[in-house]
């Protein structure tokens, strides 16, 4: 299993009403992480035949995030079957090492050409494997 990982600063513009990152921030980050993984580790020929879009998403809140804190956001695929793959973000405070966030996100991927689920090469399957 492969951890793509990425680090951040939160700013005034991730807050909500509370001072604390704003949720729709959370879900933000976990599908800019998935993307990145997704750029990183593939081609530009796979890209253009290939493309993800998020059916399922469950986040867990185990604690908050405030302005200035430095987060490392560690993502990983668990399973790829079929058309879905299980992708799994957890986000961290840099300093504390705590634990603040969970994600786990399933995917489906699409033919760019046809717009419909594709069945997961095993090519694409070693990427993140």
């Amino acid at each position: 299993m492969q951890i793509h990982e990425q680090e951040l600063k939160v700013t005034q513009a991730d807050l909500d009403a509370r001072n604390h990152v704003n949720n729709v921030r959370y879900v933000k980050w976990v599908q800019d992480i998935a993307e990145a993984h997704w750029v990183l580790k593939s081609s530009e020929s796979i890209r253009q035949q290939y493309y993800w879009v998020m059916i399922s998403h469950h986040i867990q809140y185990k604690a908050e995030a405030v302005l200035g804190d430095r987060l490392v956001l560690k993502t990983f695929v668990i399973k790829s079957e079929g058309v879905k793959s299980t992708r799994m973000v957890e986000i961290y405070n840099l300093d504390t090492q705590k634990l603040l966030t969970t994600s786990e996100t399933i995917w489906c991927f699409i033919d760019f050409i046809t717009n419909r689920p594709a069945r997961i090469p095993s090519e694409v399957k070693a990427l993140f494997s």
